[in-house]
């Protein structure tokens, strides 16, 4: 068995929330500019912690407000387009199973975390998350993996991240981790994973990440 703890994305990765995230930036687009942009501006942002693209994208603006229509649109919408991604929530099981250490590493707030994983009927998975409040630092900074590492109990040459983002590719390999990119999210397809934000492994299903990790 080549690792024995496996932290794992939630947004793209366990979770298929693109349409839900694409949307509600959208929304927050048309309120503060008036307009829609082309999707694939704001591909580029999955995986950042939402502020500080919020205050990238509208430094003219309040963060705090910004956020708050960003979160207020999605709250409204959220339960019915989230789904888990084929296989996921199974082989996150079925590794527990195996005794392999299992988590949740992600840039989104606990409370909707958690109520994404209610939705799955999957609440049993949010043992040892880290989400965007438990960490001072976040993705690309080691600090979240750390973090969930430090809960799991296990080392960097034990641990797997998994993730869809270079910001979960530089967030593994900025703790010495080593990082599987799955390739099933649209943030996977935008791109920018070259240099440090390289993957190690790449996986097309949730099967082949299982053989990536049973190995």
């Amino acid at each position: 068995m080549r690792y024995t703890a496996v932290i794992f994305d939630f947004d793209g990765t366990i979770a298929d929330t693109n349409e839900l995230v694409l949307a509600s930036w959208q929304h927050t687009y048309e309120v503060r500019r008036d307009h829609r942009v082309d999707p694939t501006h704001i591909l580029k942002s999955f995986g950042e912690p939402l502020y500080v693209t919020m205050q990238k994208e509208f430094p003219e603006w309040p963060v705090e407000e910004t956020v708050a229509i960003y979160r207020n649109y999605q709250a409204d919408i959220f339960e019915e387009m989230i789904r888990p991604f084929p296989g996921m929530l199974e082989l996150m099981r079925d590794l527990k199973d195996k005794g392999i250490k299992v988590s949740i590493v992600t840039s989104r707030l606990r409370g909707t975390t958690l109520q994404g994983l209610r939705v799955f009927g999957a609440e049993d998975l949010g043992e040892g998350l880290v989400a965007f409040e438990d960490t001072e630092k976040h993705k690309p900074d080691p600090d979240p993996v750390l973090a969930g590492m430090e809960r799991l109990g296990s080392t960097p040459e034990t641990t797997l991240v998994v993730g869809d983002s270079a910001y979960d590719i530089l967030c593994a390999h900025n703790a010495g981790v080593k990082a599987a990119l799955v390739t099933w999210s649209e943030a996977a397809a935008a791109g920018g994973f070259e240099g440090a934000a390289a993957p190690d492994y790449t996986v097309s299903g949730a099967d082949a990440l299982s053989a990536l990790i049973l190995e």
